[in-house]
């Protein structure tokens, strides 16, 4: 599969966000994973443009690990953030589902949430244009691929994870979203 987006980290990745970004590039159909080393963002923006992607999703750390996920477009000769930043509250990774191989995923479709009126319905929107996956109503159902699902807690808080099918287990990774920030 032709890669589309450009996966890699902040400066000085933990061993833990080095894992996270594996898993990303296991379920995110089209992703190419780079090791960033002290290539500036200007650097990145040619590295994309040199292999021929449009997009950029950077992993930023904090306070050891992952803390924000921000997304770039490429334009003429510069990457320019698109909304939403998302901070990151903590991550389970794939291995921590207790699963013995990490799944690669060659089909991915984002779930609508059937809650209504929450940030969350807008998220999985520009999530799903981002990635370029198709967007499933609450009453689709999946054959094969994987799908990427937002649930809410007790608090209001989106919960991101990833579901393998046609067996229906969570693979992981599950994402919990501190807050969005649409404005970038």
């Amino acid at each position: 599969m032709e890669a589309k987006i450009l996966l890699t980290t902040s400066r000085r990745p933990t061993r833990r966000i080095r894992t996270f970004l594996h898993d990303l590039n296991a379920v995110i159909p089209g992703s190419f994973r780079v090791n960033r080393g002290k290539a500036s963002v200007d650097d990145l923006a040619d590295e994309a443009a040199w292999r021929g992607i449009s997009k950029v999703i950077i992993v930023d750390r904090w306070k050891g690990g992952p803390g924000r996920i921000r997304l770039f477009q490429l334009t003429e000769t510069k990457l320019k953030e698109v909304p939403p930043r998302i901070y990151i509250r903590g991550i389970k990774l794939q291995r921590e589902f207790g699963t013995k191989e990490r799944p690669k995923i060659n089909l991915l479709a984002a779930r609508q949430p059937s809650f209504k009126g929450h940030d969350a319905e807008r998220f999985v929107r520009s999530l799903s244009e981002f990635l370029e996956v198709p967007l499933l109503s609450p009453h689709e159902t999946l054959e094969q691929g994987a799908e990427m699902r937002l649930t809410l807690n007790e608090e209001d808080q989106i919960t991101l994870t990833f579901y393998l099918f046609p067996k229906g287990r969570e693979v992981g990774p599950r994402i919990r979203v501190s807050h969005l920030i649409w404005s970038v």
